[in-house]
């Protein structure tokens, strides 16, 4: 259905990509064309190749490595037009389990990471892939916002989601008019992954009710209680227990603001400065790679 979008995808992922990276605040470490040497790695030795530095990667294996590894894992030449690139951008800068939930969460069926028959027929059957496509971005967007990483690349890595938008509804049901230019930004190349989440606020439920702090209150008030006829160890009984009123609430709103907290990170979770050589130029002969695929 969307086959013809491989070219344009891939040349996308190219820009948002960029050249070679060696970036220690990236979870994805060293990495050339958005390709990571794990990735390279496991490429080579699944060909009985030597492992070598991922810099040094030919442009016919990346374009090998980004169809059989990312666009074909999410069924790419099967998806309606402009889904396909949108999903297959996910998977190139999140993982292929990753991108295939946003779909299946937007599409409201079962979220298992894997892309199968009941997950495109549920797409295929979307009469509106615009709105779909904003669904899926909203998702990751919240998603990378839960990255403690966030912080270092947010600002990149939501310039090449609103790209991403623009350009796949271009390509939608329904589109028209020239395809909208994508351009590369410091930052939108770094790998978001769930490993890179933010750590959900401690519980401090014990503390506020019957851990230290608790504790200690009650053994000052049982101590003070008989000599609270003394009209200043009546003020500073006064003032304990009021103290401890305020404990409890505020260990409470804590509970509840914590709790609030933890669940929108779990929902959205579903559960240095770049290398100077990073050139943001595709690599020579992308184009006879890409006809010879």
């Amino acid at each position: 259905m969307a086959e013809a979008n491989l070219k344009p995808w891939f040349k996308v992922e190219m820009t948002f990509e960029g050249g070679r990276v060696d970036d220690k605040a990236d979870p994805g470490g060293r990495t050339a064309y958005g390709v990571t040497q794990r990735v390279y790695n496991g490429w080579r030795r699944a060909r009985k190749l030597p492992i070598r530095d991922v810099w040094l990667v030919e442009v016919s294996e990346l374009v090998d490595i980004y169809k059989t590894g990312y666009w074909d894992k999410v069924w790419g030449d099967r998806l309606p037009e402009g889904l396909d690139i949108v999903v297959g951008d996910g998977a190139i800068n999140s993982g292929v389990s990753q991108s295939v939930k946003w779909l299946q969460r937007a599409l409201g069926v079962r979220v298992d990471g894997v892309m199968g028959d009941a997950t495109l027929m549920a797409a295929e059957a979307v009469n509106d892939v615009d709105a779909l496509i904003a669904k899926i971005i909203a998702l990751r967007n919240a998603f990378l916002k839960a990255l403690r990483t966030f912080k270092r690349f947010g600002k990149g890595w939501l310039r090449r989601t609103q790209q991403l938008k623009d350009l796949g509804q271009h390509y939608a049901r329904g589109s028209t008019g020239p395809a909208p230019a994508v351009a590369f930004m410091s930052g939108m190349s770094a790998k978001a992954v769930l490993e890179s989440a933010k750590a959900p606020p401690p519980k401090l439920d014990a503390l506020w009710s019957a851990g230290t702090s608790s504790g200690v209150l009650a053994q000052v008030t049982s101590t003070l209680e008989p000599l609270q006829n003394i009209e200043r160890v009546a003020h500073l009984l006064t003032i304990v227990t009021v103290i401890g009123v305020l404990l409890g609430v505020c260990g409470g709103l804590y509970s509840l603001w914590a709790r609030k907290r933890s669940a929108r990170i779990n929902e959205a979770l579903d559960l240095r400065p770049a290398h100077p050589t990073n050139d943001n130029i595709p690599p020579e002969g992308l184009d006879d790679a890409l006809e010879a695929a």
